[in-house]
């Protein structure tokens, strides 16, 4: 956190029809701002629902901060659940064309059946065969520079070439990667668009 977030600054705040000073840390004043947005109300109606719920207490300044705590903590758990690679694997479900989730190594971590079906269908094998561990993947892009399109294009999906390939069968088709919505470790979801 920046040394002016510690800052504490007075405000006038309308609550109930009556104006009311309040002394808060810079950065309840913004967690406060974010969430009044979000709710669609102003900063005086959003603490005065904090004050008529914890009315018991009698420190409002108290209350304010607990309710930004706790709001920041729902926010963080909900951002949590989407940057999961639970998600990232419901996405890639619910998409009707081939895609699969892919690691900087360029490991596959995830797929969908429509990307199976591709492959089964593209790269048969015999029944001895394991595919599995034969299985090649190469991009036209390096998967760093397709992290730095991303960065410099505002998340623009970047189009790129690339080949699958079992033994000595290959199959060439284009994709768009588009930066999963998870934190750590970064990867790719890459929906094939053509062969």
């Amino acid at each position: 956190m920046a040394t002016e977030d510690f800052g504490l600054e007075f405000r006038v705040v309308a609550r109930g029809g009556a104006r009311r000073g309040i002394r808060l840390e810079r950065a309840f004043w913004t967690t406060l701002k974010q969430m009044a947005e979000s709710r669609k109300c102003t900063i005086g109606m959003l603490i005065d629902e904090i004050a008529g719920s914890h009315a018991h207490t009698g420190n409002l300044t108290s209350a304010i901060r607990v309710a930004c705590m706790r709001g920041l903590a729902d926010e963080n758990q909900t951002l949590r659940r989407l940057a999961s690679i639970k998600t990232i694997s419901a996405i890639l479900v619910a998409c009707p064309s081939p895609a699969f989730a892919l690691s900087s190594s360029k490991k596959i971590l995830t797929f969908n059946a429509p990307f199976q079906q591709l492959v089964r269908r593209q790269l048969p094998v015999a029944p001895s065969e394991d595919a599995r561990h034969d299985l090649k993947l190469a991009l036209d892009l390096n998967v760093a520079d397709i992290f730095a399109r991303l960065d410099a294009n505002g998340e623009t999906p970047v189009a790129t070439g690339f080949v699958i390939g079992a033994g000595d069968r290959r199959y060439r088709g284009q994709l768009n990667a588009v930066r999963a919505p998870v934190p750590e470790p970064e990867l790719l979801m890459a929906f094939v668009f053509g062969g």
